[in-house]
């Protein structure tokens, strides 16, 4: 009994071991660009490189906000705004579209469901032209407008394709006792079977509002105004035409990925929930 219990706890050890290397391996990156922007210029390129800043360079971040006419609070609304716009336009796109789905059988639901993985493999340098052409002719153009649909399309097919097992696992009766209860096909929808979704909702919106968060091809592309521009497109403001500031530049990451962080920290649970309870259909 001893020996089993001494093996169990053995594995766990290793397990834990196993988790702590590879936390560390995918962190690493992340703290290396943390490092690099606290180091001067000539530090950062010195050989051997060192593990931690012997002169700290504080400059790189009080650099965030006075670089020209770059205004990182600025840019920071822009990205609020476009991100919370294409968040907004792909659940309440995307929820109908899934339930619709994943609780009916029609002909071409499986055409329909191979469009959408489709265009999640569809590289952006493909969809810039036609939605170049598309936002020119509906004069939107230069707008918040363009990169909102436009990040939006990146949410939506995602979204489809994990609230379509939310609705499929919710039992017929539940939606039957509704219509008994007098209420109408969207009042059953709306009252009874999104908050049943709603952990597969929170899933959606969280990584559509983070898909929209992290791009650059699309502001950077439908947007000419740096005023705005999201957050993403300040990153130029530090590659000049005869070198690149690297201590600038790390710390101008680090800041652009602090809302992201704070979104996993305390959505984590949330996330982890939704994304299993949808994986298996009951």
């Amino acid at each position: 009994m001893k020996d089993k219990h001494a093996s169990i706890d053995v594995k766990a050890t290793g397990t834990n071991v196993l988790a702590v290397v590879i936390l560390l391996v995918i962190l690493f990156p992340i703290l290396w660009m943390l490092n690099t922007s606290l180091k001067t210029e000539a530090e950062i390129f010195q050989y051997p490189p060192t593990f931690y800043p012997h002169e700290l360079n504080k400059k790189s971040y009080a650099a965030q906000v006075e670089t020209g006419d770059f205004n990182m609070f600025q840019s920071f609304g822009n990205s609020l705004v476009i991100s919370l716009g294409a968040m907004l336009i792909a659940v309440v796109l995307a929820v109908p579209a899934a339930y619709a789905i994943g609780s009916y059988k029609f002909k071409g639901r499986k055409t329909i469901l191979l469009g959408f993985l489709v265009t999640q493999m569809l590289p952006v340098s493909v969809l810039l032209t036609p939605m170049f052409i598309m936002f020119k002719k509906l004069h939107l153009y230069n707008t918040w407008g363009a990169a909102i649909l436009a990040d939006a399309t990146i949410g939506i097919p995602f979204s489809v394709l994990i609230l379509k097992n939310y609705f499929s696992s919710i039992p017929k009766s539940l939606e039957e006792a509704a219509y008994i209860d007098g209420c109408s096909h969207f009042g059953a929808f709306i009252r009874i079977l999104v908050p049943v979704a709603m952990p597969g909702v929170v899933v959606c919106a969280i990584f559509s509002f983070l898909y929209a968060w992290g791009d650059l091809a699309y502001g950077m592309t439908f947007i000419l105004d740096q005023p705005k521009r999201p957050i993403t497109a300040g990153i130029f403001n530090f590659m000049g035409q005869y070198g690149t500031k690297w201590s600038y530049l790390s710390a101008f990451a680090i800041v652009t990925i602090i809302p992201v962080a704070i979104i996993f920290i305390f959505m984590q649970k949330y996330i982890i929930a939704g994304m299993t309870s949808g994986a298996v259909k009951g």
